[in-house]
């Protein structure tokens, strides 16, 4: 399994002790928000309403079984409403 470097958007940072990025050994978007949840508490609520997940560009919204490749760039963004 990879250790990801996992990029933070602003309102996440804080619940990680103000880091910028974490590390996270996941090889899912599922299991990814899983560890987050244990290992980030406070990150639970801003999971459970929603966090789009970009993997080098490509935004995947509710698509929890994609694997994350290792090597990549991997950003948890906000979710925004609307179609």
């Amino acid at each position: 399994m990879s250790r990801l470097e996992i990029h933070l958007w602003g309102a996440l940072r804080p619940l990680a002790g103000g880091a910028s990025s974490i590390f996270i050994e996941a090889q899912t978007i599922r299991e990814l928000f899983r560890k987050m949840g244990e290992q980030y508490p406070g990150m639970e609520p801003h999971l459970r309403r929603g966090v789009a997940v970009s993997i080098s560009g490509k935004v995947f919204r509710d698509q929890l079984d994609t694997p994350l490749p290792p090597d990549q760039e991997i950003y948890l963004l906000p979710r925004v409403p609307g179609g």
